[in-house]
């Protein structure tokens, strides 16, 4: 098989190895698709070139090759998707258990289950319903994800934040009532003010990953509402916010470690991409080849207009 590996700061390399053998639980895909993640940034940036070679790609969608002897529900052919890792590979093995069929109809690049599977289950733990007053803060990937998926449980109001203006025009096409960028919010959305009415938020969502953005998304939270940690913070300056404390505000931890949560949660998300109630169509904005995983993390990181997430097609 081919695999791309990290082999020194922001360089990859392809490289030929030997095919994967799929253990008894686990079964053998060959990679039609891998979303490009925020997460391996770290890695692809930092590799010094000494170090062993790094194997990144863990959002795949696959068809299976070969399954092990506990494995046997699935069959050879089968589009699957699911929990892995080396995936900017043209094969990989993934546990049987980890693993579910693609909505049948929807192309391989829009079935990816893993982003959609963190998003969905941090939204279950938030108990948002019907006729909440909703925020969304950061509209990059997750953020339109996340305004895809609150906006099916008919929030009374659902708002995007976001300072890049195509970003908000974006978060507006996809469900988004009403956008601003964070110096532009009204006085009455922000309980930092001291104003009160009946315009503050119930929950927000914050998905920018950014110290600045989790302040601006922890003021717009009313007293006893929920703020949800989306976002990606691996900065280690991400300050409590007191304020958050004498409001009485639940915070949500987004991050789920738990597999079989996640799985769960997965298989809803399928569910509402097989339905046309969740789309990847708008959000997948561009694709590379295997050879061109540096170039993809180096789109990712750059972010312009047209961006959302990235993804490598084999």
């Amino acid at each position: 098989m081919k695999i791309s590996q990290v082999v020194g700061p922001r360089t990859s390399a392809i490289v030929a190895a030997d095919d994967p053998v799929p253990g008894a639980a686990q079964v053998l895909v060959e990679v039609v698709a891998c979303g490009v993640c925020t997460s391996d940034l770290g890695p692809w940036l930092t590799h010094d070139g000494v170090r062993p070679p790094v194997r990144l790609g863990h959002e795949m969608v696959g068809r299976v090759v070969a399954a092990g002897r506990d494995a046997g529900r699935w069959a050879a052919g089968e589009l699957v998707t699911g929990l892995g890792g080396d995936g900017f590979a043209t094969l990989a093995v993934m546990d049987a258990n980890a693993v579910l069929p693609v909505p049948a109809g929807i192309e391989p690049a829009h079935a990816i289950g893993e982003p959609v599977a963190d998003l969905e289950e941090a939204l279950s733990r938030t108990g948002v319903r019907a006729g909440d007053r909703v925020a969304v803060v950061g509209l990059g990937f997750m953020g339109q994800g996340l305004v895809q998926l609150a906006k099916r449980h008919a929030p009374g109001l659902l708002v995007g934040v976001d300072p890049d203006p195509a970003r908000r025009e974006r978060a507006l096409a996809l469900g988004a009532d009403l956008v601003f960028a964070p110096d532009e919010l009204p006085a009455e959305y922000r309980t930092d003010t001291g104003r009160t009415t009946d315009a503050r938020l119930a929950i927000v969502l914050e998905a920018t990953g950014s110290t600045g953005g989790l302040a601006t998304a922890g003021s717009l939270v009313r007293p006893f509402g929920t703020l949800c940690v989306v976002g990606y913070h691996h900065t280690g300056d991400a300050m409590m916010d007191m304020d958050l404390w004498y409001k009485a505000v639940t915070v949500v931890n987004g991050f789920c470690p738990d597999r079989t949560r996640l799985m769960a949660a997965m298989r809803e998300a399928l569910d509402l991409i097989g339905g046309r109630r969740f789309s990847y169509q708008p959000l997948i904005t561009h694709r590379f080849g295997l050879d061109g995983v540096d170039e993809a993390f180096r789109t990712m990181r750059a972010a312009g207009p047209d961006f959302v997430k990235g993804v490598v097609l084999l």
